[in-house]
């Protein structure tokens, strides 16, 4: 087969040179249009395809969370991963065919005895296409099982961030400093999703020890209720935050734990919206923070 090959390789400018001896030069050009004319169709049915694989993703998801309880932004990463993978497919797909025919139509050559050729699979296993296969089956089951989608933010093997693209191979996390993590789908063995179905605003507030503790529980818990009833806020909140418990107690300060429920991703918007309420009510009701210590840094305070 390898030889059948090569043999086609070396004879390609034998054959034109024949050809324009004998005045049928004009067969080249033919073949020329043809090519051509093939390329351009490939690119017009690549885009139709990549219109016609977002319609269709986007009237399954649809269909299939009408029997589901999936919040909207579930729907929205759901539909926006599947589609990146599937376009990535389709795009492999497209740019293998335009190779063939290229290949068949301009130079006259049958690539199927290359890639049947045991010798080839053989040489590129060897040079590390049991890594990509790893990589290409754990991408799937990833999308299958539904771990992660495009926009979740997650943490992955020590990248921690938002996703902005899950491919065949690799899962593309951005951090919060900017930075670009590219993490082989083939090494992920453990995830946090941070934005799976819902989210919780959990944080501490350091109270003065003589701080009377039922009353700064009433004021979080109004506030929090408050919030959770105006427009701007209550389609984000599933459970309104409030005071659930008396954390560490020290000569310094008084630590109390709030915790509520939120849509995906809003938690971290509600929390800070939360905290700068608290620190209005409290300095208005004469409810002191506790002074703790500065953070030592280098040894030094």
């Amino acid at each position: 087969m390898m030889d059948t090959f090569i043999k086609q390789i070396l004879n390609i400018s034998a054959a034109d040179e024949w050809l324009h001896n004998k005045g049928l030069g004009w067969l080249i050009s033919d073949r020329m249009l043809e090519t051509a004319s093939i390329i351009i169709g490939s690119f017009i049915i690549y885009f139709i395809g990549k219109y016609l694989i977002k319609w269709v993703i986007h009237y399954t998801i649809r269909s299939t969370a009408k029997h589901r309880s999936w919040h909207r932004k579930d729907i929205e990463k759901r539909e926006k991963t599947l589609i990146q993978l599937s376009r990535g497919f389709w795009r492999i797909l497209m740019i293998f065919y335009v190779a063939a025919i290229i290949a068949n139509k301009l130079f006259l050559l049958d690539l199927s005895p290359l890639f049947a050729s045991a010798g080839i699979v053989g040489v590129a296993l060897g040079f590390g296409a049991q890594s990509l296969v790893k990589d290409f089956l754990s991408g799937i089951f990833i999308i299958a099982e539904n771990q992660y989608r495009v926009g979740d933010v997650v943490d992955i093997m020590g990248a921690s961030g938002k996703v902005e693209r899950v491919g065949t191979r690799t899962t593309v996390v951005r951090d919060a400093e900017g930075n670009v993590h590219y993490v082989p789908n083939g090494t992920i063995q453990h995830v946090i999703n941070k934005t799976m179905g819902y989210s919780i605003s959990r944080f501490s507030l350091y109270l003065d020890p003589n701080t009377d503790i039922s009353e700064a529980t009433e004021i979080i818990n109004a506030t929090g209720e408050k919030i959770a009833q105006e427009k701007a806020w209550h389609k984000k909140i599933i459970d309104p935050p409030k005071f659930v418990s008396v954390g560490e107690i020290t000569g310094r300060s008084t630590e109390i734990i709030i915790s509520g429920k939120t849509q995906p991703s809003d938690q971290w918007a509600v929390t800070s919206e939360m905290r700068h309420r608290l620190l209005q009510k409290f300095d208005k009701e004469g409810i002191l923070l506790a002074t703790l210590p500065a953070p030592i840094l280098n040894g030094k305070k």
